[in-house]
């Protein structure tokens, strides 16, 4: 077919309208999908994600809560050295912790102290964990206090500057899925500290409802160890808190050992008003054996 020069550029003309229509059509069904909702831009949006989480802490003094672990073995099978739940008292303030293991016919473990936190040689936890702390530098040990979250009223405001900027992701991505936000993000330095990886929220409100989040697999005399490990973590609410409610762990990194899937679940989540001060000091818990806490 033959084109003069005329009809070239009415063809260019009506082929660039039809990307500027398809564009559209493209933009309006983003939009329709999420109810007439606008996406911020990216240093905005972190911006307000985080001062949503960040609005609920520090959490209540003290935490109560039971945690479950799940697994199988390599060849499919429930394993029983790798499935059990835990009962948890914590004083939040400084991560310590008193545990018992709960077994399947109602006995009891002996008393544990530990201070939970995620990617370290042991099961995940609180519930209320700071989805924005960066992993530990250095593995941690019970020994190790970590500094308080503040507490108390705000000083007066004088006056107020926004800032909006991002130190620890790069937004890959934000878009409304089965209607919640769906942040991608991209560390910008330190992976294996900067833990998350996705987002899901609230639109309109910046609650969290689930994150995907980077850990590691800690196995005991393997040269290969630690494992690569991927947690998708569903959020709950109690009392006005946001809390972790289940994880669905992944191990990569070309591990075959038993556990290379396993799920978590934290229930009987409360907040009480006080726990007695014996809890948190593991050199008193001989002298407690009758009166501890089932």
């Amino acid at each position: 077919m033959r084109m003069t020069p005329l009809t070239i550029r009415r063809f260019a003309a009506a082929c660039a309208l039809a990307i500027v229509a398809i564009c559209a059509m493209g933009l309006r069904a983003q939009r329709a999908d999420a109810a007439g909702y606008q996406i911020p831009g990216h240093a905005e949006l972190m911006f307000l994600i985080r001062r949503q989480f960040r609005s609920h802490r520090p959490p209540p003094p003290y935490e109560v809560y039971t945690v479950s672990r799940s697994q199988m073995t390599d060849y499919g099978y429930p394993d029983p050295l790798g499935t059990y739940s835990w009962h948890v008292w914590c004083r939040t303030y400084d991560d310590a912790c008193l545990e018992r293991e709960e077994f399947a016919l109602g006995a009891h473990g002996p008393l544990t102290f530990k201070r939970p936190q995620y990617d370290i040689a042991d099961d995940p936890g609180p519930p209320t964990a700071d989805i924005f702390q960066p992993a530990p530098a250095r593995p941690p040990t019970v020994n190790d206090i970590p500094t308080p979250e503040p507490t108390g009223p705000l000083p007066k405001t004088i006056a107020a500057i926004r800032v909006l900027g991002e130190f620890d992701y790069d937004v890959k991505s934000a878009t409304i899925e089965n209607g919640l936000l769906r942040v991608v993000l991209v560390p910008r330095r330190d992976p294996e500290r900067n833990r998350l990886r996705e987002i899901f929220v609230d639109p309109r409100s910046y609650e969290v409802q689930r994150i995907i989040a980077h850990d590691r697999l800690f196995v005991e005399g393997d040269k290969n160890s630690p494992y690569p490990t991927t947690f998708t973590i569903d959020f709950g609410n109690v009392d006005g808190h946001p809390v972790m409610t289940k994880i669905h762990g992944v191990v990569g990194g070309g591990y075959s050992g038993d556990g290379q899937t396993v799920d978590f679940t934290f229930t009987d989540i409360a907040f009480p008003s006080s726990l007695p001060a014996w809890y948190f000091d593991p050199r008193t818990y001989a002298a407690h054996v009758n009166d501890a806490p089932l």
